[in-house]
């Protein structure tokens, strides 16, 4: 079943961020956390919100959604979502540069890790209730404040990889514009479409063949046997491996 995930039709065109037609902009101060706020907000202020951090180490921000159909299915829009990120750093990549999901949530940059993205719905939404709202998260390093980028080789930042005086806004304003498309797509075309285009940005796992089921969960077949292992999309959203509440950014 298609998700008619619905965007606002209102206009968002300011000083610090453009955005297309269907976005309206809250823009909060480098202390504020975008995927907190959208949640307190997103009742009041609906669809199509997107709240921004103007920080100068991360690209941090959320949108908010209004799905129309039951939580079970409706939480898919997360892989629409990640889509749409890693299709608007590829955009901005040098060439040759590798762009990779760590299955569901997590994104890397020639096999460092830059950030990810999260999902959050009203609680105690049961899985057959359609929810008023979910809200997409994503955090991007842009620059390493670290003096030693070396002391944790596992990670990277934008500035890093080549991506030259890369601004949060130009990345912000790129998966907004991505997001439209996969949404439509997610739309117009079915879950499938969509699962097949995020399953083309995880990294290669050798011998392992993988695909999502209805509810979102990756099943990965071995060719060596005949065990198909399930790995619970809800579960993984709620562990957010990737991401360090203290400090807003990567975990360590």
């Amino acid at each position: 079943m298609a998700l008619e995930t619905r965007l606002r039709s209102r206009g968002s065109i300011t000083a610090d961020l453009v955005l297309p037609p269907p976005f309206r902009l809250i823009t909060l101060r480098e202390v504020g956390d975008a995927f907190v706020h959208a949640q307190k907000v997103a009742i009041e202020e609906g669809a199509g919100t997107l709240v921004f951090v103007g920080r100068f180490d991360f690209a941090e921000f959320a949108v908010v959604l209004e799905p129309n159909e039951p939580l079970r299915t409706a939480r898919r829009v997360f892989y629409a979502a990640m889509n749409a990120l890693a299709s608007a750093l590829i955009a901005l990549a040098p060439p040759e540069t590798e762009v990779t999901i760590d299955w569901p949530d997590a994104l890397r940059v020639n096999g460092g890790l830059v950030g990810g993205g999260r999902l959050a719905w009203p609680k105690g939404t049961g899985e057959s209730a359609t929810p008023p709202w979910l809200v997409f998260g994503g955090v991007i390093r842009l620059v390493s404040m670290t003096q030693d980028p070396g002391l944790f080789p596992l990670e990277t930042a934008l500035a890093e990889e080549g991506f030259e005086e890369l601004g949060a806004r130009t990345l912000v304003e790129g998966f907004a514009r991505h997001l439209m498309a996969t949404i439509n797509s997610l739309q117009q075309d079915g879950f499938a479409a969509t699962a097949r285009d995020y399953l083309l940005h995880l990294a290669p796992e050798k011998g392992a063949q993988r695909r999502l089921d209805e509810a979102g969960d990756l099943l990965v077949e071995r060719t060596a046997g005949k065990k198909t292992n399930r790995r619970s999309l809800v579960s993984a959203l709620a562990a957010t491996a990737w991401y360090d509440p203290k400090s807003g950014g990567l975990r360590r």
